[in-house]
């Protein structure tokens, strides 16, 4: 990571290998509907705003680099997630420091593999993955489809949101239920049950 998140919001950066034939997780957080942001978004209304802002803005610096390169920046409560594929180590440094510099981003994940861009067949793949997932969150009695958000790479499945261990737990034995995944990575921001009542102005005792 490019800088430490806030005291008081744990990021959770974990990578786990699945065994053959097992799965893995994934999930969507803020989702829109007509273009409007879900109102269950753990988010602030600020953060959402600032999230779509920086996507924007590091997508613009990135094609600027005009390195051909295979390049996804995913933003969640201002943290944002590099995925895809550049041609050398060199040039994965210079697309996460040209990230780390846009304004209101607190901390870069720097998930980008040093190889050839990704096949079309491969990116859509990813898209049935993601999608696979995200219905394997809906039957969960946490209502994980609405707090966590999901991105798949290759075959790489990650997982974004503001969430307790306990849903984050769900989260990934949820995913785990889906075949085709290759690996996890966790890219959460850990709150204590307490806290998540506070954001979500509901109980959130554990069940």
């Amino acid at each position: 990571m490019t800088r430490p998140l806030r005291a008081g919001v744990a990021a959770v950066l974990a990578s786990a290998l699945l065994a053959a034939g097992c799965a893995t997780p994934v999930i969507v957080g803020g989702m829109a509907v007509g273009g409007a942001l879900v109102a269950t978004d753990r988010r602030t209304t600020g953060a959402q705003v600032e999230d779509q802002s920086i996507e924007l803005k590091a997508a613009s610096a990135i094609s600027a680099l005009r390195n051909g390169a295979h390049v996804n920046a995913t933003s969640y409560n201002r943290t944002v997630l590099l995925t895809g594929e550049v041609p050398s180590e060199a040039e994965r440094q210079r697309v996460e420091q040209t990230v780390a510099r846009i304004d209101n981003v607190r901390a870069v994940v720097n998930e980008l593999a040093v190889m050839g861009n990704s096949s079309l067949g491969s990116q859509s793949n990813d898209a049935y993955l993601s999608g696979r997932v995200k219905a394997a969150l809906v039957d969960q009695t946490d209502p994980l489809a609405t707090s966590v958000k999901v991105v798949t790479e290759r075959g790489v499945v990650h997982l974004m949101g503001i969430v307790t261990e306990r849903e984050a737990a769900r989260a990934t034995e949820a995913a785990r239920s889906v075949s085709g995944v290759q690996k996890v990575v966790r890219v959460f921001e850990i709150v204590s049950d307490d806290e998540l009542a506070r954001i979500t102005g509901r109980s959130s005792a554990p069940r």
